[in-house]
């Protein structure tokens, strides 16, 4: 049992010399859409994730108001201990006209609002494959690793053909961010293994469904639109395409079976559960404070057994199985995931 938090987080080298925290502090919940932001308060927050071990902040140039608050933290704290891992996520009505002085705007705008000189990670993302330029504009922002503004590159939601084009392009993908959890599997729809040839990490979100596999959840009633927020909205979808609730309850009951016996939250089992999926490199947590960040360190205070395993991967079975490569639903704009997308954030 954990007594302290005590800066005990595991590390992992996702390149030469730059490693990152294995659980995320991640930004999306500081954004519009999750509810009013204290913004003293989250500022305030974040330097007791660096004091506990979680050192690596994960947000992106379309999270409204979001890197504006991580640049105060880094005004008044400095960023001497932090990774900072930002997005750059070009409209979708502007992806046929994306180009090199276009992606330098947003990158020097996302160091201005940081207020530094390196981004550490910049993660690339495309919403239209069928606008086939994302290797022409990666390629810019292999331009500007080269002059010193970025350190390393990565993608989010990129599924493996168009990842392995960028790879035989010869950008230098280390990491692509993707959804990943007891109830998407879809990064083993072929990601897992082409990232294991490559050498390419994985850094997850939706481990917990937007807190949809959490004690909150269990044995209650299916929830009715509208939903309190995005998160919500968004992973309740997943919920369905899983099996639907009384599937869901299923995993939720079995989750709380093997949190019992380990003595820990039910979250913590869904997280540790992918923390363990071969090439997962880290767990970004959604927090909007520090409310259960203790708990959300105890994740590393116990291991899955092989019962708990079988345990886990028995109700899987039972779910359909949400289809194709990661991304693909949301990335449909006339998809029921895709319709709950914002697909033009920046305002340039």
């Amino acid at each position: 049992m954990r007594e302290s938090m005590d800066n005990s987080v595991p590390r992992i080298e996702l390149a030469p010399g730059y490693s990152i925290s294995k659980i995320l502090k991640g930004g999306w919940q500081l954004a519009g859409g999750h509810g009013p932001i204290d913004r003293k308060s989250a500022i305030e927050d974040m330097p007791i994730f660096v004091q506990t071990g979680i050192t690596t902040f994960d947000f992106g140039d379309i999270y409204t108001g979001v890197e504006e608050l991580i640049g105060e933290f880094i005004r008044q704290h400095g960023a001497k201990d932090v990774q900072l891992h930002t997005k750059y996520v070009p409209d979708l009505d502007t992806l046929p006209s994306v180009d090199r002085p276009y992606t330098e705007r947003v990158i020097d705008r996302s160091l201005s609002r940081l207020g530094i000189d390196t981004l550490d990670l910049v993660q690339f993302h495309w919403w239209d494959y069928s606008v086939p330029r994302y290797i022409d504009v990666a390629q810019h922002l292999v331009d500007l690793q080269r002059s010193g503004k970025i350190r390393n590159i990565g993608v989010t939601n990129f599924d493996v053909p168009r990842l392995k084009e960028l790879v035989e392009a010869g950008i230098p993908i280390v990491t692509n961010q993707v959804q990943y959890s007891v109830l998407d599997q879809r990064p083993e729809h072929g990601m897992v293994e082409f990232c294991q040839q490559q050498g390419i990490k994985l850094l997850c979100y939706g481990t917990v469904a937007g807190g949809f596999l959490s004690e909150r959840y269990l044995g209650v009633p299916e929830p009715r639109e509208p939903l309190e927020n995005r998160s919500l909205t968004k992973y309740k979808l997943i919920v369905d395409d899983f099996g639907g609730w009384e599937l869901f309850q299923e995993m939720l009951t079995t989750l709380a079976i093997v949190a019992k016996k380990h003595r820990v939250s039910m979250t913590n089992v869904a997280t540790r559960f992918v923390l363990d999926k071969p090439q997962v490199a880290g767990i970004i947590i959604g927090a909007r404070n520090t409310n259960h960040l203790e708990d959300n360190l105890r994740v590393f205070d116990f291991d899955l057994d092989e019962e708990d395993n079988r345990l886990l991967e028995s109700v899987i079975r039972k779910s359909p199985g949400i289809q194709g490569d990661t991304y693909a639903l949301e990335r449909d704009i006339n998809d029921r995931h895709g319709r709950i997308m914002h697909y033009n954030n920046n305002n340039l």
